[in-house]
């Protein structure tokens, strides 16, 4: 990241950041991550990276994903058809299979091998280890799309003190072990509430809340949740961003101090918006 500037400019950057590693030092931060940060190799790279640099550096660490390509293509591939109803992929008791198959296997322990090769140690779960995330049928219009409804916070708690990054896949159970699909915002949110974590660092494919969607200039660098009912009568959370905005609301409500929405396709995003006095993207609070 700094290897071809002048050590002037590296002794500036370091300066910057050092309030911002004191600040963060002990604390917790989740992670989500998901979007074209996950497909773009030299991306995922840089994203582990940075995430095992702020494990080195003091931070507690925890990264939850989702994984909705490499889902399509398994899918494809078997010849199941899948829809989306409200943004939410209809999952069926074949389905649900691929999914947990995808996301707890595949790209969950290409996650995990990405951050050992990158320095780090990491230890990869999903929501039914441990009882970590019990759900329900969110809607049966839907399938086996969870809803959370208790989160047992122990399983990641542990794994973090040995020293390691819990690496979360967006699969859960229920009582009866039936698995359930579940949002990875979702998750993100409930699991940093849960954590009380510093901080909640959504990666995502846009630059973040834009007043004009079709306008990066117009970034609205901090919003109030209690601004949020407003900011979506007025349209400018709509579509999509609602149930992303709502996740980072939910979070906030249950204790995180900051909940952020940046632009995964950046190189190093997390380190500008966490150690930099300008950030990147939108900030909750």
């Amino acid at each position: 990241m700094i290897k071809n500037i002048g050590n002037a400019e590296k002794a500036e950057i370091l300066s910057q950041a050092l309030p911002y590693i004191k600040k963060y030092y002990g604390q917790t931060v989740v992670i989500k991550y998901g979007g074209n940060a996950m497909t773009d190799e030299k991306l995922k790279k840089a994203v582990m990276g940075d995430i095992v640099l702020l494990r080195q550096i003091g931070v507690k660490t925890v990264l939850v994903h989702g994984g909705g390509p490499e889902i399509n293509e398994a899918l494809n591939k078997m010849n199941i058809k899948t829809e989306f109803i409200n943004g939410l992929r209809k999952t069926d008791e074949n389905a649900i299979g691929v999914v947990q198959m995808v996301l707890a296997g595949k790209v969950n322990k290409d996650l995990v091998n990405l951050v050992e090769l990158s320095g780090g140690k990491a230890v990869g779960l999903c929501g039914i280890d441990g009882r970590m995330i019990e759900a329900d049928f969110e809607n049966k219009e839907l399938g086996f799309v969870g809803k959370i409804t208790s989160v047992n916070p122990k399983p990641v708690l542990d794994i973090l003190d040995s020293g390691y990054i819990p690496v979360i896949a967006s699969v859960g159970c229920d009582k009866k072990g039936r698995v359930y699909n579940i949002n990875a915002d979702t998750v993100a949110a409930r699991l940093a509430g849960e954590l009380k974590a510093m901080a909640l660092i959504n990666l995502s494919d846009i630059p973040g809340l834009l007043k004009d969607k079709n306008d990066i200039n117009t970034l609205i660098r901090e919003v109030n949740v209690s601004e949020t009912s407003l900011l979506q009568k007025e349209g400018i959370i709509s579509g999509g961003m609602i149930p992303k905005v709502n996740c980072c609301v939910e979070a906030i409500r249950r204790g995180v101090k900051k909940v952020f929405i940046i632009d995964g396709r950046v190189e190093h995003a997390i380190l500008i918006e966490m150690m930099s006095d300008e950030g990147l993207g939108t900030m909750f609070y």
